[in-house]
């Protein structure tokens, strides 16, 4: 029986949220044993958080909970799972053509550590990727256009749907608010699902990057089919358990 913590209510909530950020869940055992509180605690200090929108109640514990948020926050959150994807993607970023980049942190995280290329255009619906792209010689990036979306400063709505569909690319780096092996990537609204659709449609090839924590989660609307997705990068190696019901539907990296 725990003895009695000496952090206050917020500390301890401040605790689990960063719990969550590193691994992706919070397991009320092993959260109460970790912070020297009972289990009612834990589950009390979770509610609440629900409340909050911070995070999402399951059996046992919790997971990040999938709802709109400006770009800066999300990228914010798992910054360390991707680093990692970048640096696993790079490699699969061409060094000349036209590709194209969706609006997600995780992208922008891509973007951030691209590196100097021979002449590659990037077409994106997020001008904080576009930002990161002119840092770097030999990289064209090119805005979508459209509506400006308050909560997530994605680039949206039936301009930028129409731009994104008027191209061709080599290949669609994206991301996702929730992976499902049964129904694919979800989004936290239509109007970012429907930019990512027709950007995947107009691609060779989709390759998607999407941290642990969004595995088995659902968001609001249906985008990216695993049908059309060629291969999966996350953060795990990719013998890792936690991807074993996607094994049979993409390559893992």
């Amino acid at each position: 029986m725990p003895i009695g913590s000496s952090l206050s209510s917020q500390e301890r909530r401040q605790r689990l949220l960063a719990m969550l950020d590193s691994g992706g869940e919070i397991r009320i055992d092993s959260s109460a044993e970790s912070l020297d509180v009972s289990t009612m605690t834990i589950r009390r200090d979770l509610g609440e958080l629900e409340a909050e929108g911070l995070l999402r109640r399951v059996r046992g514990g919790a997971v990040p909970a999938v709802f709109a948020r400006p770009h800066e926050q999300r990228q914010a959150v798992r910054a360390a799972a991707k680093a990692v994807i970048a640096q696993k993607t790079l490699p699969l970023v061409p060094a000349e053509g036209f590709v194209a980049f969706d609006a997600s942190s995780t992208i922008t995280t891509l973007a951030d550590v691209l590196a100097p290329r021979d002449g590659l255009t990037v077409l994106t619906n997020s001008v904080p990727t576009g930002e990161a792209l002119d840092r770097w010689a030999g990289v064209d990036g090119l805005l979508t256009g459209g509506r400006r979306d308050r909560a997530t400063g994605s680039l949206v709505g039936e301009l930028a749907t129409r731009n994104a569909g008027a191209f061709h690319t080599e290949a669609f780096f994206a991301s996702t608010g929730g992976l499902d092996a049964e129904i694919g990537c979800t989004e936290v609204s239509l109007a970012e699902a429907e930019v990512k659709m027709v950007l995947s449609e107009r691609a060779r090839t989709t390759i998607l990057c999407a941290d642990s924590s969004k595995l088995g989660q659902r968001s609001t609307a249906s985008s990216l089919s695993l049908d059309g997705v060629s291969v999966l990068v996350t953060e795990l190696d990719p013998s890792d358990p936690r991807l074993d019901a996607f094994r049979d539907l993409v390559e893992l990296r």
